[in-house]
């Protein structure tokens, strides 16, 4: 028996030697091929670096030299030069000097002198006005006639107008003479303290005769040509509304 188990052994043994050997074969990294960099060209001389910069061509349009601007001398001021006694405790934020100019608005393609127009806003809004011309400052000066619907010589941004396909018959050179500077109010200085604070509000200026004159010399222009038109007199007397199930953006005006 024992003779058996040896013989066994021995025969499994020879196979195993027979048997062929798996080549473990490691992966190899794949190697990138290096790319040359590029190749530092050469020392350049003060002269040929002088003519790659065309300096010479500066020097030849200035008279052989070149050109100098004079440093104009700034004024400083004496309490900006002096430092502060106190510090505030925290960086306070200063803000950016801003470039940018005020451009008036551009005026719509629909606004032509004589256009009757729709106020949105403000204290006559619902009413209906005659454009008269665009103003330096963009805005757009307008009149009821004053007679008709008590709107009187003011200024109004076109933003808040709309534009209707009603037209009077307007000659802008009429208008000459008004510009922003006709509008401006002077205001009253505000006296401070408890006097200013429990002063009781003045009454308001009364509209001076110069501006009564204008009025009526803009206004008389315009009614002789609005009552030439028939129902034009009522329809810029009638206050603009909407009532239910109106959709302004659906109406031509």
């Amino acid at each position: 028996r024992e003779h058996e188990l040896f013989s066994q052994f021995f025969t499994m043994g020879k196979a195993v030697k027979k048997a062929k050997k798996v080549r473990v074969v490691a992966l190899k990294r794949t190697q990138i091929a290096k790319v040359k960099g590029h190749v530092a060209s050469g020392t350049v001389g003060r002269s040929a670096s002088y003519k790659r910069a065309g300096k010479w061509a500066i020097k030849k349009k200035n008279g052989g030299k070149f050109p100098v601007t004079k440093k104009t001398a700034t004024k400083v001021d004496a309490k900006a030069a002096k430092a502060p006694r106190f510090y505030t405790g925290e960086d306070l934020p200063i803000p950016l000097p801003r470039r940018n100019v005020a451009k008036p608005a551009k005026l719509r393609a629909s606004i032509t002198p004589g256009t009757v127009l729709i106020l949105l806003a403000g204290r006559f809004r619902g009413k209906r006005v005659v454009f008269l011309k665009q103003l330096a400052s963009g805005l757009l000066m307008i009149t009821g006639p004053y007679k008709i619907n008590g709107v009187p010589l003011r200024r109004v941004n076109q933003a808040y107008v709309i534009a209707t396909s009603t037209t009077v018959a307007v000659a802008p050179a009429d208008f000459a003479k008004f510009d922003d500077a006709y509008f401006v109010k002077t205001k009253a200085k505000a006296v401070k303290g408890s006097d200013g604070f429990f002063a009781a509000e003045g009454a308001k200026e009364p509209m001076s005769p110069a501006r009564k004159a204008d009025q009526k010399a803009v206004d008389s222009k315009l009614l002789t040509v609005i009552k030439k038109e028939e129902f034009l007199k009522p329809y810029l007397n009638a206050r603009f509304s909407l009532s239910k199930g109106q959709a302004p953006h659906a109406m031509k005006f």
